[in-house]
Formats: C-alpha cells, sequence, structure tokens
C-alpha cells in the first residue's frame, strides 16, 4: 500500500467512526427522551380533548400549551417543579385576562400585561424560568382572544393538572436513570482511588497532582445522582406505579448520603498524598490500605442492585478500618504519612456507612488513638 492509499484509508475511516459516534449519541438522546415524550404527547392530547370535547371549549390551545411548557423535554420533571412552572403560566393567563376584560386588546394591551406579568412574577418567584414561563403564556392569550373571558385561564389550569397527573402516571425517571448516575459516581471513584494509590507506590507527584483533580471533580458526579435521586423519590411518593420502589430509593439515599461524605474525605486523602509524593519515595503502606478501601466500594456498589452484598461490603471495608492504626502499621513513619493513614479513617467510616452500618458502630471498629 502507498502512502497516498494509506492516508486515503485513514480520511475515510475516520470520518465513518465519527459518524458512527454521532449517530450513537443521537439515538441515544433520543432513547432518554421517549418517557418524556410519552408524558407530554399524553398529557397534552389529554388536556386538549377535556378541554374541548368535554368543556366545548372551541380553541382550547392552552390546554396543550401549558402542559408541553410544564413538562419539557428536561430529565428531572419533579412534581412540585411542574406545579411551579404551572403557576406561574396562570398567574400570566390571569393578569392576560384582566387586561382584557378592563382595556380590550390591542398592541399597548400587549405591552402592559407583559410587564405586569413579568414585574408580578419576578415578585413571586427568583426562578427566571417561572416569569419566562408566565410571560409565554400571557402573550398567547392576548393574541388568542377567543371565547368568554377567563376561559382561557379555565384551559391553563386543565393543561396544568394533566401535567401533574401524567407526572405520577407516567413516571419519567426510572430506577435506571437513577442507576445509571450511581454508576458514573462509582466509576469516578474508583478512577480517582486508582490514581491516588498508583502515585503512591510510585512517589509520583504529578499523577498524584492528576488524581487530586479527579477527586475534586466527583462533586459534579455527586449532584447528577443526588438530582436523579430525589426526582425519582418526589415521583414514587405520588406515583401508584412506584409504591414498590419506594423503599429502595430511601435505601439509595443513603448510600448516596454517605458516598457524599466519601468523596470529600478522599479529597482529603487525595492533597495529602499530593504532598507526600512532592519527594518522589513509595509510600506502599497507605497505598495498599486505600486499594482495600476500594474494593470494598466496589462491594457497595453492587450491592445497589443486591442488597444481600451489603453484609459483604461492611465486612470488607471493616477488616480494613480496625487494621487504621497508624502509629502501628507505621512505627517509624513520619508525619506526613501517619496523617495520611489517619484521614483514612473517616473515610472507612463512610464505607461502613454507605454498607448499611450505624455511623456509631463503624466509628467504634476504629483502633483508639
Amino acid at each position: 500500500m502507498t502512502d497516498d492509499d494509506a492516508s486515503t484509508t485513514v480520511g475515510v475511516v475516520v470520518p465513518r467512526s465519527r459518524l458512527r459516534t454521532t449517530l450513537r449519541r443521537r439515538v441515544l438522546r433520543v432513547r432518554e427522551s421517549l418517557p418524556a415524550a410519552a408524558q407530554i404527547v399524553v398529557a397534552a392530547t389529554a388536556a386538549y380533548a377535556f378541554a374541548h370535547f368535554v368543556l366545548g371549549h372551541p380553541v382550547p390551545l392552552l390546554a396543550a400549551t401549558v402542559t408541553v411548557s410544564s413538562l419539557g423535554l428536561v430529565r428531572d420533571a419533579r412534581p412540585w417543579r411542574v406545579a411551579e412552572t404551572v403557576a406561574g403560566m396562570l398567574v400570566g393567563i390571569l393578569i392576560a385576562e384582566l387586561v382584557l376584560l378592563l382595556a380590550g386588546a390591542g398592541w399597548w394591551q400587549i405591552a402592559v400585561a407583559m410587564t405586569l406579568t413579568l414585574v408580578v412574577a419576578r415578585f413571586l418567584s427568583p426562578q427566571p424560568g417561572f416569569a419566562l414561563a408566565a410571560v409565554t403564556q400571557s402573550l398567547i392569550a392576548l393574541v388568542l382572544v377567543t371565547g368568554a373571558p377567563f376561559l382561557r385561564l379555565v384551559d391553563g389550569a386543565v393543561g396544568g393538572l394533566a401535567a401533574l397527573v401524567v407526572t405520577a402516571l407516567i413516571p419519567r425517571t426510572l430506577r435506571r436513570t437513577e442507576l445509571r448516575d450511581a454508576d458514573e459516581l462509582f466509576d469516578a471513584l474508583d478512577a480517582a482511588m486508582a490514581s491516588i494509590v498508583r502515585a503512591l507506590r510510585r512517589g509520583d507527584r504529578v499523577r498524584a497532582e492528576r488524581a487530586l483533580e479527579r477527586a475534586r471533580s466527583l462533586q459534579t458526579y455527586v449532584d447528577a445522582w443526588s438530582g436523579s435521586l430525589e426526582s425519582g423519590r418526589e415521583v414514587a411518593r405520588i406515583s401508584p406505579f412506584l409504591r414498590r420502589q419506594r423503599s429502595e430509593l430511601q435505601r439509595h439515599e443513603r448510600v448516596r448520603a454517605a458516598l457524599d461524605l466519601t468523596t470529600r474525605n478522599l479529597r482529603v486523602v487525595a492533597r495529602r498524598a499530593a504532598y507526600l509524593c512532592a519527594d518522589g519515595v513509595s509510600r506502599p503502606v497507605p497505598a495498599d490500605l486505600l486499594s482495600d478501601l476500594a474494593r470494598g466500594a466496589a462491594l457497595v456498589r453492587e450491592s445497589l442492585d443486591d442488597i444481600s452484598i451489603e453484609p459483604v461490603a461492611r465486612e470488607a471495608v471493616a477488616a480494613v478500618a480496625r487494621r487504621l492504626d497508624p502509629a502501628a502499621l507505621l512505627p517509624d513513619g513520619g508525619v506526613g504519612e501517619l496523617n495520611l493513614v489517619s484521614a483514612l479513617r473517616p473515610l472507612a467510616v463512610d464505607l461502613m456507612v454507605a454498607a448499611g452500618m450505624p455511623a456509631a458502630e463503624a466509628q467504634s471498629l476504629l483502633p483508639r488513638i
């Protein structure tokens, strides 16, 4: 093969690879949006049909637009957020109805209504989305001047009610979404712990600083899991279809809270490791201890799907915790290395709590120092 042929082949392969990646990403985006799309279609259609065929409204456009706007395509559609958005839109429609009743329809009435809506909405809520939702529906109500007074307000209320009902009947935040966020957090946690272990074993300051950056980035994953888990718990409170998941989601919340503390303590460990690695000396003892804790964290991860693994995870971490006596492990160790081992103690407690052990019992397993 000539150089020209090779370059041609590379030129063909790279775009195809990028195309496949792009298509895969887009298909994934569509698949993740299917629950939200189902919610929107069902709720908007039901709201429009009810307002038109049951209430007899000729053009109940606001029944559909309020539903669509309140649900949206965001992954996190908690009931209280949907209700807040609906409230904002109803405020905008009410102000538009009052302006129409007192001043009629026209270009300057639109300006007055929009001004009033923005002022009132900003007074009622600090969220910019609240004001935008309110002024958008106010504008639609002023342009769509049909039917009796306050008819559009009734349509908006029907749409808002449909959005809240469908949030319970067609849950958007599925269990796999929450578990995927948990997996991403555990993946990132494992990568950060492994980087610290490698840095300590090699006395590699550059690697230790990279590990510190990884540890600092863990909060993003914690926040993502917090959002999907909280959303799932709120929907489970009102959804008859998620009743069985309530206790499981409560257990996952306990794991998440403990993992939040774990990541914070890992940042302390990472900072001390980066400081120690500046001299280029290998620290195998704290490296082995952290490696054992990482294996315990992996078992905690498995316990999310299978609660029967929790006792195994607890014992794996407890076995490490019972050894965390800095003076006994490193009788000739320096202050920095002793402090590093000490920093592993709260990390072990957090992991035992994540595995279902009460905090007081977990702390009692640590050697007295």
